[in-house]
């Protein structure tokens, strides 16, 4: 388990997140992350958005359903 403390900087509070943190999400400084709220009340941070994750994956289904259509297109 990682810690870290939430601290004010002007009118808002902020997570540190640890240099360990942000080598286990591969993100740098400016990078922008997701925090997804699951049915027990706790948070989820990612570095990619789900709605977009999911939409590539219903993609990627459509065209391996499509594939010998989609090369005749190419």
């Amino acid at each position: 388990m990682m810690h870290s403390k939430v601290r004010k900087v002007g009118n808002s509070a902020v997570m540190t997140l640890t240099t360990e943190m942000l080598a286990l999400l591969d993100v740098k400084e400016g990078d922008s992350l997701f925090v997804l709220r699951g049915d027990d009340g706790s948070l989820r941070i990612t570095a990619h958005d789900p709605e977009v994750m999911a939409a590539l994956e219903a993609a990627e289904i459509v065209m391996d359903e499509n594939r010998d259509l989609l090369a005749a297109l190419a």
